[in-house]
């Protein structure tokens, strides 16, 4: 709600006489709201927008621009921009119904022009972007994330705000090795699993990793097993059936460390250092 204040004054014959000054109130009718279809985010993933512009008014407001910050924020002497634009199209509803996509330019910032809100009216824009190197991927990490609406006979911008907050959970992901990669007949070689994790959680023994295989050519026993470089004997860590070949670790007896998170100073850019660990199966075929 934004206050006025007014006062009139009529000159005659070289006198000037002042009015008593009037106060008025400009009452606010347009409320925009912002919201994430996704609680949380990982690096690279594709966030949708909901954006919600509601007049209450018995006026339309046209010539609406709709601003995004893409989560913007200080970092040092620069600003880090967390989110990009995915440069899909930005669905405009109005009322309900669908019309022609607004004018848009991608940014940073996003900025959609030509929004127009009916008398009782409501209006939807949704879009796409995706989180880029620049969102803090751990513990307390989030986007906070600004929507602004000017223009269009507004006394005062108005403004949403949302905030997704970072997925800390363990993300594994597996790499496997084999040396040499040309080997003799009865000749012996090495298979190397390679575990990361770039969440900011540990996969602990409660997380029950497995990691299983068929070799094929069937290693012939005995295999030698390591873990992280030490031996790992059979007996409630592993399981191999000479027959077929099938290899699996018992549930638990992996654990993988949390990854660890690097922000630089000056560009505010996050590097993941993956926790990491190494399974190796040595036998001959």
């Amino acid at each position: 709600m934004a206050q006025f204040t007014n006062q009139a004054s009529i000159s005659y014959n070289g006198v000037t006489a002042n009015s008593n000054i009037v106060t008025g109130e400009i009452t606010q009718v347009l409320t925009a709201s912002k919201t994430s279809v996704s609680a949380s985010y990982r690096r690279g993933e594709v966030l949708t927008y909901a954006v919600s512009i509601t007049n209450s008014g018995a006026a339309p407001f046209d010539g609406l621009t709709v601003t995004d910050d893409l989560g913007a924020y200080t970092v040092g002497n620069t600003t880090a921009i967390p989110l990009t634009f995915t440069g899909d199209p930005v669905l405009y509803y109005v009322n309900g119904a669908l019309q022609a996509s607004p004018t848009v330019a991608a940014g940073p910032p996003l900025v959609i022009s030509g929004i127009s809100v009916p008398a009782g009216g409501n209006v939807l824009l949704v879009y796409r972007a995706t989180v880029n190197d620049y969102a803090a991927p751990g513990e307390g990490g989030s986007v906070v994330n600004t929507v602004t609406v000017s223009g269009g006979g507004l006394t005062e911008a108005v403004t949403a705000t949302e905030t997704v907050t970072a997925d800390t959970a363990a993300l594994l992901g597996i790499t496997k090795a084999l040396n040499p990669t040309v080997v003799a007949e009865n000749g012996q070689i090495v298979y190397t699993f390679t575990i990361q994790n770039t969440g900011a959680e540990s996969a602990d023994a409660a997380a029950g990793l497995i990691v299983s295989d068929t070799f094929d050519p069937i290693l012939r026993t005995p295999i030698s097993v390591t873990l992280n470089g030490e031996a790992w004997g059979e007996t409630g860590n592993y399981s191999y059936n000479a027959t077929t070949g099938a290899f699996a670790t018992i549930a638990g007896r992996i654990t993988v460390p949390a990854a660890t998170y690097t922000q630089d100073a000056a560009t505010g850019l996050w590097t993941i250092t993956p926790g990491v660990t190494v399974l190796t199966v040595t036998g001959n075929i």
